[in-house]
């Protein structure tokens, strides 16, 4: 036999395509070439696969050997291409048998033959359940990685040469199950830890409820950045889907925790404002997620808000607005998901005390309204609740007495998620936030008390809010609502979901 075909895959953001490895072993001159877009990584397998070969005991075949990547329109990246190139090439010239018809194989070679870790595991055994592929060989130590993913039969290998061994020699082992218990909430993160600011926790637990988008104003020193990092301990649990989902951005990232491939909780995120557009959004000139899609399905706190680059910040419209991250090159578009809850955090001016009733503000006003200003208009109109955190003052600094605790507030925001779950089963909506216009239309404004319209109307006139705007208050209404247990929504609701608008933000 002079032609094998292998299978394996390559990515295109956090999916996987199927890509045939084709070795033919002819006549002439000695020559090993790849062809099917390859990239320099990927010819580089060339000097990887021929010592590998040559140093597990195979032979490498002197005679005229090509491999070809199929499909050819596809770009193929990295080195995970070693292992299936050289079993294709070791069927090709008759020294092992073709077992691998219903296989996919993905590793990188050492020169010694040992097989290494590859990013994107993940999203390749899962393209290979989905295209109904039978069975994945990956390398031992993403076999737990691999594993997350049902309906397809895992190996693991050490070294090339157990591919000429008998697949019931190979070690194979269950599948990886989400964890179903409680996420423990770190002390530190605590609501109760925090003194005074109750209305702000009231607004955390709404944006949690909802996955609604924050905007904390205040000085240095009032909590802002507490009472954010308290916020992931008010979240439900990602379910095994979202599990999955996000496991698969880290994976492509290469961040991926190889022993708990899995992750019971959401993603907290908090780029440093010096992080560069690509660093936020994703980029290079490999295409990799940035913190924007590694917070998807989590948390994306911004600090220092109008500190981040322009043009980072408003990258940010894209994925605020369509949950999903759209990077184009020359050499193609790769769409990452990126359904996140932003939280912001600023000081009202550079020198963070404007409006303090007991410092005074050093700032000329036309430094305060350009510094305010660097947060443009249609980003602020994605933000639904808008919250003053002012200073601490001294009697609840000293005060015995303590708030609620996040594991009491997180209940009833599962509670809320249940509801929301229910009202949008089978559908993709997850939270209130990503309603449509008709699902606010049949949810919204369907279930809103007469006696609120004219709440509504003298909101939209008075704040000048516009189109998305007046859907953002809503679905904080819907999401108040769903808090107090209650189908419709009443005035109460609606009053409240406005207060966390403000003159100016549109």
């Amino acid at each position: 036999m002079t032609l094998a075909m292998m299978r394996s895959g390559a990515l295109r953001g956090i999916e996987g395509l199927p890509v045939d490895v084709e070795a033919d072993i002819g006549s002439g001159l000695p020559a090993f070439n790849i062809v099917g877009l390859p990239d320099t990584s990927v010819q580089e397998a060339r000097e990887r696969v021929r010592a590998a070969i040559r140093n597990t005991g195979f032979e490498f075949p002197l005679r005229r050997i090509t491999v070809n990547l199929a499909p050819a329109d596809v770009r193929k990246e990295g080195p995970l291409y070693d292992l299936s190139i050289a079993a294709a090439v070791l069927v090709a010239s008759g020294q092992i048998t073709d077992r691998f018809t219903d296989t996919a194989l993905f590793g990188e070679l050492s020169l010694d033959g040992r097989l290494r870790h590859i990013p994107g595991v993940l999203p390749f055994v899962a393209m290979c359940a989905q295209k109904g592929i039978g069975s994945v060989v990956v390398p031992m130590e993403d076999v737990a990685e691999a594993r997350s993913v049902g309906g397809v039969r895992i190996y693991g290998l050490d070294s090339l040469r157990q591919i000429a061994e008998p697949f019931e020699s190979w070690p194979d082992a269950p599948v990886v199950e989400v964890s179903e218990g409680d996420c423990t909430v770190l002390e530190a993160h605590d609501l109760a830890t925090v003194q005074g600011q109750e209305h702000v926790k009231r607004a955390l637990e709404v944006a949690a409820a909802g996955g609604h988008n924050l905007l904390m104003q205040g000085p240095p020193g009032s909590g802002k950045t507490l009472l954010a990092r308290a916020l992931p301990g008010l979240l439900a649990p990602l379910t095994p889907a979202e599990a999955i989902d996000v496991a698969k951005v880290y994976s492509v990232a290469g961040l991926l925790n190889r022993e708990r491939p899995l992750m019971r909780e959401r993603p907290f995120r908090a780029p440093h404002h010096t992080i560069s557009h690509a660093g936020l959004v994703g980029g290079g000139s490999h295409i990799r997620p940035g913190e924007v899609s590694l917070a998807h399905r989590g948390i994306l706190f911004l600090d220092e808000f109008p500190e981040f680059g322009a043009t980072a910040l408003e990258a940010l419209r894209e994925p605020l607005e369509s949950g999903s991250l759209t990077i184009s090159r020359a050499r193609g578009s790769v769409t990452f998901p990126a359904r996140v809850l932003l939280v912001a955090a600023m000081n009202p001016c550079p020198c963070g005390y404007y409006g303090d009733p007991v410092r005074a503000c050093t700032c000329p006003d036309a430094t305060v309204t350009r510094y305010q200003r660097r947060v443009s208009g249609p980003l602020l109109d994605r933000i639904d609740l808008f919250i003053d955190v002012p200073r601490v003052e001294f009697k609840e600094l000293t005060g015995e007495t303590t708030g609620e605790r996040s594991e009491t507030v997180r209940a009833r925001v599962v509670e809320a998620r249940e509801r929301q779950a229910a009202r949008f089963h089978g559908t993709s909506t997850v939270a209130n936030s990503e309603m449509g216009p008709l699902d606010v239309r049949k949810y919204c404004q369907a279930q809103l008390e007469a006696a609120a319209q004219p709440l509504l109307a003298a909101a939209m006139q008075q704040l000048g809010l516009s189109a998305r705007s007046f859907h953002r208050v809503l679905k904080v209404a819907r999401t108040i609502a769903d808090l107090a247990g209650s189908e419709r929504i009443l005035t109460p609701h609606l009053a409240e979901a406005v207060q966390y608008r403000r003159r100016g933000a549109e």
